[in-house]
């Protein structure tokens, strides 16, 4: 599949249409912290917005609304003859589309699958838009927050997989000859979301997506190193009287599994991320 490259200056006419077609027949992933805001526009707890509006324990937005002329149904959120309803609380997944954001070595590049630009199949009247540069565009839909705050939980997301790699190779239970672990790794890398939340069970699924912080502000760091606290207490917690091998297993198997549903939260590839870390880990002596 052909993905487009987007330097911060190119023009395109990336102005909103109203028609509403990029509400419908989409996947939104969200962060724990988006799911706070969008709860906070809607004026109910994180909890009922997750339970009422979400999929997967909270990291997708559910589509379960009307279906429009192409049969695809409308965002939870989405009010017929109105738009957004929760606009302002956006996640960034809706403030950049249809492009994409890619993270390679550092280097933030925005992107769209193909050489067409995507929405001229929906909404046609994007022709006679004006143009932006990415860059003006960007400033247009207040991204800035919604950057920092994917980047702030890919970092919570890579501190949870550290300690992962820590119960498998720091206390004795790759050594031992252990193969299930990094064998369950790779398998959780594949599961489907369902899977992946029932597996992670509904107290962790709780401190990941709706965790207990109260925050009035619109800054995601402090929200973000307040989380990042409460899921590494949360860790040390479970693992700081563990003992056996059996139970140092369980626990690298739990809090990967977590690591990698907020991966894919943040729109990361869960599976790739996986073989990643599996490979990584052989290179350090596992099995």
């Amino acid at each position: 599949m052909h993905i487009t490259k987007l330097n911060i200056q190119d023009t395109l006419p990336l102005t909103c249409s109203r028609s509403g077609t990029c509400c419908h027949g989409n996947q939104v992933m969200l962060n724990p912290w988006e799911l706070f805001r969008l709860a906070t526009e809607k004026k109910i707890s994180p909890r009922d917005f997750r339970d009422l509006y979400c999929d997967f324990g909270g990291i997708q937005l559910r589509f379960n609304g009307k279906v429009d002329s192409r049969n695809k149904p409308a965002c939870s959120q989405y009010s017929e003859g109105f738009g957004c309803s929760v606009h302002i609380g956006r996640p960034l997944a809706c403030r950049l589309f249809p492009l994409g954001r890619h993270i390679q070595s550092s280097e933030v590049h925005y992107i769209y699958q193909g050489e067409q630009f995507p929405c001229l199949n929906g909404c046609a009247e994007v022709l006679e838009l004006p143009l932006l540069s990415v860059e003006n565009y960007l400033k247009g839909q207040q991204t800035e927050q919604f950057e920092k705050a994917q980047d702030g939980y890919l970092e919570v997301m890579q501190n949870l997989a550290d300690i992962a790699f820590e119960l498998l190779l720091d206390t004795g239970l790759a050594e031992s000859g252990d193969t299930k672990t990094v064998q369950l790794w790779r398998e959780m890398g594949n599961e489907s979301p369902s899977e992946l939340a029932k597996r992670i069970g509904v107290e962790w699924m709780d401190y990941l997506m709706i965790p207990p912080i109260s925050n009035d502000s619109d800054d995601p760091i402090h929200y973000i190193e307040e989380h990042q606290h409460l899921l590494l207490s949360k860790a040390q917690e479970k693992i700081g009287m563990l003992q056996t091998n059996q139970a140092f297993h369980e626990a690298s198997v739990l809090i990967m599994g977590v690591a990698l549903h907020l991966a894919r939260s943040i729109g990361a590839n869960p599976t790739i991320l996986a073989e990643h870390w599996c490979d990584t880990a052989r290179n350090h002596g596992a099995q």
